[in-house]
Order: C-alpha cells, then sequence, then structure tokens
C-alpha cells in the first residue's frame, strides 16, 4: 500500500514536468516567433531565443543547488510564477512594445527568466523524487518527461496554436494548462507542505488565477495597442496567420497592406508598382495564354493580367490562405483588385512556391514572382539559383519571366544578386525600375530565354501598353529601363544558392539610411 502510494505521488510530480516541459517550448517558440516579428531576421532571433533560454535553464539548474529546504513548496511557487509569465508573454510583450522602444530587451529578458525557473524545476523535482525511486530510474524518468512534453508542445504549436488560436492565446492555453496541474500537485501534495507555508502558497494561487482570468480578458485589446503603436494609421485589420501576421490600415479614403511589419502596398499608389511589373513582361510575349504568380495574393498582378483577353489561365501560388482569402472575401481587397482573385481564369494554389516548382509539370507562357523581400531564410530560397532554374524549366522558349527585387537604391547590392542570380540558372536579364511614392525607388528584373538584354530593352522602349493602364505610358516604359551608376559599390556580387544563402544578407545590410 505504501508503494503504491509513493509510486502516485511520483507520477505526480513526472506529471507536473511532463505540464512544464509542454508550456516551457511553447514559450521558447513564442517569444522566437515575437522576436522575429519585432526584430526581424528570422533565422537569428530564433537561434538566439532559443538558445538564450537554453543557456538560462542551465543558469536555473546552477542556481538550485543553493535551495536546501522546503523543496515542494518553492516548487510550487515556481509552477505558479511560470504559468503566468508563459501565459502573460505575448500580454507582456505588446504592452511593453506600446510604451518603450527596448521590446528587443525585454523579450530576451523574459526568456532568461522563463528558461531559470525551467532550470530551478527539473532539478528540484529529481531531489523531491528521490525519495520514491532510486537514483538510475530517478534521473531518466523525470528527464524523458520533460523532453516528451517539448514534442507535445512543438506539435502543438505548430499545428494548433498559431493555425486556430493564434500569438495572442497560444500561450494563455498552455500556461493555464501548467497552472491546473500545478494546482493538482499542489493538492495531491498538500500533506507534505508545512502550516506555515500555505497561507502563502493559497494567497500565490489566488494572484495566478486572478492575473490569468484578466489577461484572458484583456490579451486581445492589450495586444491590438501594442500593434497600433507600430503604426502611424489606424489599424482596421490584424491578424496572425500560421506564416505571417497581415495588417490593414486606413488614412483617409487609402489603405496600407503589412506582413510582418512591412508595408506590401498601399492603395495610394499601388498600381506604380503592378502596372511596370505586369505589362513590361507582357509586352515580350503578347499572346501569352498561360500565365503563372508566384506570390501576388493580394490580386493585384492578377487584376492587371486579366486585362488581356488572350489570357486562359492564370495559376496564382500562394503560401498563407489567409492572404488569398482577404484578397477574395474583403470588401476592401475587392475593390483595388476589381475582384480577380474570384475569376474563373484564375486558379489559386496555397502551398509553399519553392516545393510547387519542384513538383509541376505544368509551362507556362509568363512567369511572375511577386513575393515579399527576401529578409529572412525561408523567402531567400525562392530567389536562389536552383528555384529560378526550376522557373526557367517550365517557362516555355518563348516565355517571359520577371521578379520583383527590391530596391536598386536601399539594398543595391541585394538587387544586383538578383540580377546575377538569374543569370546562374540560365536567363538572359535585364532590371527594371519606378518610382513608387510610398516605397520610394523599387526594382524587377526580367528574364528570357532566348532574348539578350539589348533586345528586351529595344523592345520595351518600342512598347506601349495594349489594355487601358492608370499610370504606364510608351514614354515611361522606356524610361523604366535606364539607370544610372549604383549608389554604393557593390563589388563581386555573389551568386544566391541554397548553401550559400547570401541574398537575405545582402538585403539586410543594405543602405536603408537613405530611405
Amino acid at each position: 500500500m505504501q508503494n503504491n502510494q509513493k509510486t502516485q505521488q511520483s507520477n505526480v510530480l513526472k506529471i507536473a514536468l511532463f505540464a512544464t516541459g509542454l508550456s516551457g517550448i511553447v514559450a521558447e517558440y513564442s517569444l522566437s516567433t515575437l522576436a522575429s516579428y519585432f526584430l526581424g531576421d528570422s533565422l537569428v532571433q530564433w537561434t538566439m531565443t532559443v538558445s538564450t533560454m537554453l543557456f538560462s535553464m542551465g543558469l536555473g539548474s546552477r542556481v538550485s543547488r543553493y535551495i536546501r529546504k522546503n523543496l515542494l513548496e518553492k516548487l510550487i511557487f515556481i509552477e505558479f510564477l511560470l504559468s503566468i509569465l508563459t501565459s502573460l508573454s505575448t500580454v507582456l510583450v505588446y504592452t511593453v512594445a506600446g510604451y518603450s522602444h527596448y521590446t528587443g530587451f525585454f523579450i530576451y529578458g523574459l526568456g532568461i527568466l522563463i528558461g531559470m525557473l525551467i532550470g530551478l524545476e527539473i532539478p528540484l523535482v529529481t531531489r523531491i523524487n528521490e525519495e520514491y525511486e532510486s537514483l538510475r530510474e530517478n534521473i531518466s524518468a523525470v528527464m524523458e518527461k520533460d523532453y516528451y512534453g517539448s514534442l507535445v508542445g512543438g506539435v502543438f504549436f505548430a499545428f494548433v496554436g498559431l493555425q486556430y488560436l493564434k500569438m495572442t492565446y497560444t500561450p494563455f492555453v498552455l500556461g493555464a494548462l501548467n497552472f491546473l496541474v500545478a494546482i493538482w500537485l499542489y493538492i495531491k501534495l498538500q500533506h507534505y507542505v508545512q502550516k506555515t507555508h500555505k497561507l502563502s502558497l493559497n494567497t500565490a494561487l489566488g494572484i495566478t488565477s486572478v492575473l490569468l482570468v484578466l489577461g484572458a480578458i484583456f490579451a486581445e485589446p492589450i495586444v491590438l495597442f501594442g500593434e497600433q503603436k507600430r503604426y502611424k494609421d489606424k489599424i482596421i485589420f490584424s491578424e496572425q496567420s500560421k506564416y505571417q501576421n497581415i495588417t490593414l490600415t486606413k488614412w483617409q479614403e487609402y489603405y496600407w497592406l503589412f506582413i510582418n511589419h512591412h508595408q506590401q502596398l498601399s492603395t495610394l499608389d499601388e498600381y506604380l508598382y503592378h502596372e511596370p511589373m505586369v505589362h513590361s513582361v507582357m509586352s515580350l510575349v503578347p499572346h501569352a495564354k498561360n500565365i503563372l504568380i508566384m506570390g501576388g495574393g493580394d490580386g493585384c498582378a492578377a487584376r492587371e493580367l486579366l486585362k488581356y483577353p488572350d489570357i486562359e489561365s492564370i495559376t496564382l501560388v500562394d503560401l498563407d490562405p489567409l492572404m488569398t482569402d482577404l484578397a477574395k472575401n474583403n470588401e476592401i481587397f475587392l475593390e483595388f483588385n476589381k475582384n480577380s482573385m474570384n475569376s474563373p481564369k484564375v486558379k489559386v494554389i496555397n502551398t509553399d512556391g519553392y516545393t510547387f516548382m519542384e513538383q509541376n509539370t505544368a509551362f507556362y507562357d509568363v512567369i511572375i514572382v511577386d513575393l515579399p523581400d527576401p529578409k529572412n531564410v525561408d523567402l531567400n530560397k525562392l530567389y536562389t539559383e536552383s528555384f529560378y532554374g526550376l522557373c526557367h524549366r517550365q517557362l516555355r522558349p518563348d516565355g517571359a519571366f520577371i521578379t520583383q527585387s527590391g530596391s536598386p537604391y536601399y539594398a543595391t547590392k541585394a538587387f544586383r544578386c538578383i540580377e546575377v542570380t538569374l543569370q546562374a540558372a540560365g536567363f538572359q536579364t535585364l532590371p527594371l525600375h519606378n518610382q513608387v511614392l510610398t516605397l520610394g525607388e523599387w526594382g524587377w528584373t526580367i528574364g528570357s530565354k532566348k532574348l539578350h538584354s539589348e533586345k528586351i530593352k529595344s523592345i520595351l522602349r518600342q512598347s506601349k501598353p495594349q489594355v487601358p493602364t492608370r499610370w504606364l505610358t510608351a514614354e515611361s516604359m522606356a524610361l523604366i529601363t535606364s539607370f544610372g551608376k549604383n549608389l554604393v559599390d557593390v563589388g563581386q556580387v555573389e551568386v544566391n544558392t541554397i548553401n550559400n544563402p547570401v541574398l537575405y544578407r545582402y538585403y539586410l545590410d543594405g543602405n536603408w539610411e537613405y530611405y
């Protein structure tokens, strides 16, 4: 009977550690995601956030050696505090973001604190569990429960939390679970708790309950407040999808679309971007019938293409269903994309662009790559020699290709890197640029299988739009092919590859101080 009771008590401790592993890993991923969103460069932020938290767990383990008595009481206190910090992590970060420019310091500070609490807890559970199991069984059982919890937490974060609960409520669900397990631990082992400490623990339990309830109630307005502080105009839509944060703001009668706080377009001047991109490449293939758009989930590129009556099909591949659903159903998007995404000629596929091109067997007359800037490794792969090689393979011999290439002035090396990467993939190239009021000087790169650069330039300079446009004319078509000297020394720009992702570094190291 006594052995059975000890086994039950030992299992309670292990379940508590499983819950800690589960909620702790979600806290790591949540803070890494927030760091990427607020600070940029997702590879660096994810690497450093997770590494910092693991290092902090080591610090916590070291500190635990100085805790000599009342181990159970301290363990329960740690569980309550960990539940608070895990649950409120997103709310706390957005609150700080609303009042301070030092959000990064807070994110990493919070990660260090959570890591130390987890690091404290594991040795404490091990020492308490000494009474119930031999050292060999104790160590392995305690560690495996923490690791198992981490796996479950990772699966939950990737496939449930981000998709259904978003960044606002995912930490709450896991923090609340950890809190419930902590209460269960307290109830099951309360006869081991000294009476002098019960009042303190009951008070802590009450405070934790109140904070979690209030946090859950006010989480959404707090996050919206912190988000609004990042934009000068009024937010009318903001949602975190599985892949990115999409925000729409309004000023007067104009709208701005942001992805992860980076402007994608403004209805004030988006035609200054989309008309040169679409009609320049279409002038090289006047009777194109089958078009592929990579990205372009806002529907503006499709809108311009639908002006050509000869086009039979437009395949649009965009990773994020939230983006394409907005373009199909949101009244604001429907107004400026002219309901293009609901055209029977447009087929929308929500999948990874690189994977799509690897598996694709269709051929196209025109391929348009309208993706966000290559500011991280995930986007970088869609600007690599291998990706452009896949596009080259699926482009018909007389077809033409164009990709947005960022700014020739603010990210000059990145702009030129895209051009040399296209050339390495077998394309003849010609860079283009235009002044977009809200973005500054922006550029694209055309690619052709058979036309040399000078021939492409000659065709464009003699062309005029064959469809109605708001801005583009024959004269402006000629001017967008003209460049002055580079503002910075581009030196020996390398080809961007999967194994050598130089482009996103060129982009981040650009001369953005001119912007």
